[in-house]
C-alpha cells in the first residue's frame, strides 16, 4: 500500500558516479517545487514490486526543483539496490516527503564529516550546507579506490574542495584514513558525523570513544543492520488498542509480518530497524529492542518500538494501532 501523502516524481537523469554506483535525479511530475529538506535528510523510495527503501538526499539542501540520491549496487542486497539499478530515465516513482534523523548540530563550532564508501551521500549534503553557511568543517572520504569513489568529480570541482580529503585502501599508506590520529584529541566545540558500512562505523565509534569523545558529540547513520541471531526468539501477542483485537506473532515472524498477515498494514522502509519509518507507540508491555534507530534512553522508556525487527519481553504488547 502506498501512503496517500507520497509525492510523484519522474527520473530526469541517471548517471554512473563510480563503479556500481549510480545517481538518480528526481523531479516533480507536476512541476511544483519539492518540499524543502535539511542536510542529512532521506526519502523513502517506493520501488517496483512493492519494495520501499530509504535513500539519503545528496544535492544541496537549498534546491527545491529536484532531489538527488546515490545508490550502490550491493551484491548482498535484499532487492532494493538491484531494483534501483534497473530503473530507467523518464520512469515515474512514488517517494515520501523528506525526513531527517541525522541532522547537523546547530550549536557546533566545527564539524568533522567522515564518510565510508556510499555513506558519503548524506555527508555530501551536509558539506554543501556548511559551505553555504560559511561554517568550519572538514570532509574525509574513505573508499576502496578512486574508481569506487562516488561524486569524486563533483567534490573536486566544488567550492569547498580545500576542505575535502580522499583516502583510498589501494593507495599509499600515508594517505589512508588514520582514525586514531584524526580523533586523538576531543574538542568540546567539534561534532563528528559518520556514515558507511558497519566495519567503518564500528571503527570510527571505537576510535572516538577510546579517545574520550562525549557520545552527544558523535552523530551516526546506519545504512543496514548487522545479522541478529533469532535462535531464542519466542512467540508473543500484540493487541491493537483501538479495537482490542489480539494478533499472535510467531517465533519466526516479525510483528510487521504478523500484522500484515492479519490484514493490518504498516508503512515500512528499511525493515531492519535503521530508518525509524515504522516506529509505533507501545501502551503496555515491554519491548525487546533490536533496532539501531532509537537512542538508549528512548529504548529504556519502552513507550515505542520498531515492529519491523523488535520483539517483546512480555507475553503481550499493547500497541497504539
Amino acid at each position: 500500500m502506498v501512503p496517500s501523502d507520497t509525492l510523484e516524481v519522474r527520473i530526469a537523469a541517471i548517471r554512473d558516479e563510480a563503479v556500481d554506483i549510480r545517481s538518480l535525479e528526481l523531479v516533480p511530475v507536476d512541476g511544483q517545487p519539492l518540499p524543502a529538506f535539511s542536510a542529512g535528510s532521506h526519502i523513502d523510495v517506493h520501488l517496483p514490486g512493492g519494495l520501499v527503501r530509504p535513500y539519503s538526499l545528496c544535492n544541496p539542501p537549498a534546491e527545491t526543483h529536484r532531489y538527488l540520491i546515490g545508490v550502490l549496487r550491493d551484491p548482498a542486497s535484499r532487492g532494493g539496490s538491484v531494483a534501483v539499478h534497473q530503473l530507467q530515465p523518464g520512469q515515474a516513482l512514488r517517494i515520501s516527503r523528506p525526513r531527517n534523523h541525522f541532522a547537523l548540530a546547530p550549536k557546533a563550532r566545527r564539524h568533522l564529516l567522515l564518510a565510508g564508501g556510499i555513506g558519503l551521500t548524506p555527508l555530501l549534503a551536509m558539506a554543501e550546507q556548511l559551505a553555504a553557511d560559511g561554517a568550519d568543517f572538514m570532509l574525509h572520504v574513505a573508499t576502496r579506490s578512486p574508481a569506487r569513489t562516488a561524486f569524486a568529480t563533483r567534490l573536486a570541482g566544488s567550492a569547498f574542495v580545500a576542505r575535502v580529503r580522499f583516502h583510498h585502501d589501494d593507495g599509499p599508506a600515508e594517505q589512508r584514513l588514520d582514525l586514531a590520529a584524526l580523533l586523538a584529541r576531543p574538542d568540546t566545540g567539534t561534532h563528528v558525523y559518520f556514515c558507511g558500512p558497519k566495519g567503518f562505523m564500528d571503527a570510527v565509534q571505537a576510535a572516538a570513544l577510546a579517545a574520550g569523545w562525549p557520545a552527544d558529540q558523535l552523530h551516526l547513520e546506519h545504512f543496514s543492520a548487522a545479522p541478529v541471531s533469532h535462535d531464542s526468539d519466542a512467540a508473543f501477542e500484540v493487541e491493537l488498542a483501538s479495537t482490542g483485537r489480539v494478533i499472535a506473532v510467531g517465533a519466526d515472524q516479525t510483528v510487521v509480518q504478523a500484522l500484515r498477515a492479519a490484514g493490518v498494514d504498516l508503512v515500512t522502509s528499511c525493515e531492519q530497524g535503521v530508518c525509524g519509518t515504522c516506529i509505533t507507540r507501545v501502551i503496555a508491555g515491554q519491548p525487546d529492542h533490536r533496532d539501531l534507530y532509537l537512542t538508549a534512553d528512548e529504548q529504556a522508556r519502552g513507550d515505542q518500538f520498531t515492529p519491523c525487527c523488535s520483539r517483546s519481553r512480555t507475553p503481550r504488547l499493547v500497541l497504539d494501532l
